[in-house]
C-alpha cells in the first residue's frame, strides 16, 4: 500500500482560511478509500485541541542555523486518516493563522520553516512515507530541505515529493536576509533556485525541488505557464511542464447537497424541485425583501471580496443591471475597495442589490439554494468551489472562462464569458436572464447541472495514478 504524507498549513475542520483547508479536509479520506494510506501534518494552532487528540512525541528538536527549536507532536485519527499536529507554541499559539489585525506576522518564513522541518522529522521517525505531498508556499520548504539537507538520510532518500500550487498569486516572498534565518545556502539562492528579483521566494523553491508539481485544475495548469497568470514564475513552470499537471479539486457532497442540506428550510432533488421555491422565499426574507420581487430573477454571490474575484466589473454596469430587473444578493467580506463596491451598489439601488458583510455559513447554503443563478466573474480562479456547489443546487453559474471555472461549466449547465470587461459580463448576464424566462428549458439546464459529479473520489483516483507514475520515476 502506497503511503502518502500531506503537509499543509490548513485542513478543515481544524484550521481554515480558504479553499486549501477544504482540499486537505476531504482529499486524504478519499485517498484512503482508494487504498492509499494517507496522513496529514498541520501546525497546532491556538485552541486546536479536538476530542481524541493525544501527544505522541514530547520533544522533536528542529535545528536551524545552530539554534534548536523544540516541538511536540500530537496525533488524531479521523475518517481513516492520521492527522499529526506540530506544537511549537512560540510560533503557533497566536490569534491568527498567518496574521493578526490585518497584518501578516513578520516571522512567517521562520514559522513555516520550523513547521516544515518538524514535518520531515515526522516522516523520518513516525510515518515513513513513500511520497510527501506538500501544499502551497507554507510547505514549499519541505521538498527543498529534504533534497538539500537530508539527501543522504536513508529514511528520506527514497521518498518522492509532490508539490501542489493552490494559488500562484501567493508565493511566500520575503527579503533576501530571510534566507540566512532559514539556513538556505548560497548555492540555492540563485535565479535557478529560490532567488527571485533579489528576494527569497518559497513557492519557487517548492516548484524547483519537487519531483512533480500539480495544481488544482487542468486549465489553471496551462494558465500559470503564461505571463498573464504566471505571476513571474511562468518561465520556470514552462521549464517544468513535463512534470506539471492540473488535477481538478473535488467537493464534499456530504456537506453540499440540497437533498440533505441541514441548513435549508426545505430539501429538494432534481426529480422534485419544490423545495427550491421554499428556499428562494427564505432567502428573500433573509435579505429583507418581500414577495413584491418574487417575479425577478435572483443572482447570488458568496465570495471573498478580493480583486482576484472580478467584482470591479460590476460597478460600471450597476445601473444597467438594476434596469434589467434582476435582484443581486451577496455575502462576503475582504478588501476595503471591494467591500465599497457592494456597499455603493446597495446604497444606489437598494431594491436590486443587497449585501451581507461577513461570514455566515448557513446563509451561504441558503444563497446557493435560493438563487436562480450564481455569479463568479473572476480575473483568475485556480479551481473554485462555489460554481460546483451551484451546479448541485440547480443554480446555473455565470462565470468567466478561466481556470477551474472553464473546466467545470459547460454551455448546457451555465454561462461563460471570456473577455475581462464590464461589457462582456453584462452581455452574459443578459443572456442568462433571457434564458431564465423559458421555464422548461431552464429546468432542464438545472437538472443537467445537478447530475454532474465532481466528487473527491474522482479526483482521488487521478491522484492515485499520479502517485504511481511518480514512484516509477
Amino acid at each position: 500500500m502506497t503511503k502518502v504524507m500531506m503537509v499543509s498549513s490548513e485542513a478543515a475542520p481544524f484550521a481554515k482560511s480558504g479553499g486549501l483547508a477544504d482540499v486537505l479536509g476531504a482529499l486524504p479520506a478519499a485517498l484512503s478509500r482508494h487504498g492509499i494510506e494517507a496522513s496529514v501534518v498541520l501546525p497546532k494552532y491556538r485552541g486546536l485541541h479536538p476530542e481524541g487528540i493525544e501527544r505522541i512525541w514530547d520533544d522533536l528538536s528542529v535545528w536551524i542555523n545552530n539554534f534548536e527549536h523544540h516541538t511536540s507532536i500530537w496525533k488524531l485519527d479521523k475518517d481513516g486518516v492520521a492527522f499529526y499536529f506540530v506544537e511549537a507554541s512560540w510560533f503557533f499559539d497566536r490569534e491568527g493563522i498567518y496574521s493578526s489585525y490585518g497584518s501578516d506576522y513578520g516571522d512567517n518564513h521562520l514559522r513555516f520553516a520550523v513547521f516544515s522541518l518538524a514535518a520531515l522529522g515526522i516522516a523520518r521517525h513516525i510515518v515513513k512515507p513513500d511520497i510527501i505531498h506538500s501544499h502551497d508556499w507554507q510547505a514549499a520548504l519541505v521538498p527543498l530541505y529534504a533534497k538539500s539537507w537530508f539527501g543522504a538520510d536513508p529514511a528520506l532518500a527514497h521518498v518522492k515529493h509532490v508539490f501542489t500550487i493552490h494559488n500562484l498569486g501567493y508565493q511566500g516572498r520575503f527579503g533576501a536576509e530571510a534566507r540566512h534565518e532559514l539556513g538556505i545556502s548560497d548555492y540555492l539562492f540563485t535565479p535557478v533556485g529560490v532567488e527571485y528579483h533579489g528576494d527569497l521566494n518559497l513557492m519557487k523553491g517548492g516548484i524547483v525541488a519537487a519531483d512533480f508539481v500539480t495544481t488544482v485544475s487542468p486549465t489553471y495548469a496551462h494558465e500559470i505557464q503564461t505571463p498573464e497568470h504566471g505571476f513571474g514564475l511562468d518561465g520556470l513552470l514552462r521549464q517544468r511542464s513535463s512534470h506539471l499537471a492540473g488535477i481538478l479539486n473535488g467537493v464534499d457532497y456530504a456537506d453540499w447537497n440540497p437533498a440533505t442540506d441541514r441548513h435549508l428550510p426545505a430539501n429538494y432533488t432534481p426529480e422534485d424541485l419544490a423545495g427550491k421555491a421554499i428556499c428562494r422565499k427564505a432567502l428573500l426574507e433573509a435579505f429583507g425583501l418581500d414577495d413584491s420581487v418574487w417575479q425577478r430573477p435572483i443572482i447570488g454571490i458568496v465570495s471573498r471580496f478580493a480583486e482576484q474575484k472580478g467584482f470591479d466589473l460590476l460597478h460600471p454596469i450597476g445601473d444597467e443591471l438594476a434596469a434589467s430587473g434582476a435582484t443581486l444578493l451577496a455575502l462576503g467580506s475582504g478588501e476595503p475597495h471591494q467591500e465599497w463596491i457592494f456597499h455603493d451598489l446597495a446604497t444606489r439601488h437598494h431594491d436590486n442589490f443587497r449585501v451581507w458583510h461577513g461570514y455566515n455559513n448557513p446563509l451561504a447554503h441558503l444563497i446557493e439554494a435560493g438563487s436562480d443563478m450564481f455569479l463568479m466573474p473572476s480575473r483568475y480562479e485556480p479551481c473554485g468551489l462555489n460554481q460546483i456547489y451551484s451546479l448541485k443546487y440547480g443554480t446555473p453559474p455565470i462565470v468567466r472562462a478561466t481556470g477551474g471555472l472553464d473546466d467545470t461549466i459547460e454551455e448546457t449547465t451555465g454561462f461563460k464569458f471570456g473577455e475581462y470587461s464590464p461589457q462582456a459580463l453584462l452581455a452574459t448576464i443578459r443572456w442568462a436572464l433571457e434564458c431564465w424566462k423559458d421555464r422548461d428549458a431552464w429546468i432542464r439546464r438545472m437538472q443537467l447541472g445537478m447530475a454532474k459529479d465532481f466528487s473527491w473520489d474522482r479526483s482521488a483516483a487521478t491522484y492515485g495514478a499520479l502517485y504511481e507514475h511518480v514512484l516509477r520515476g
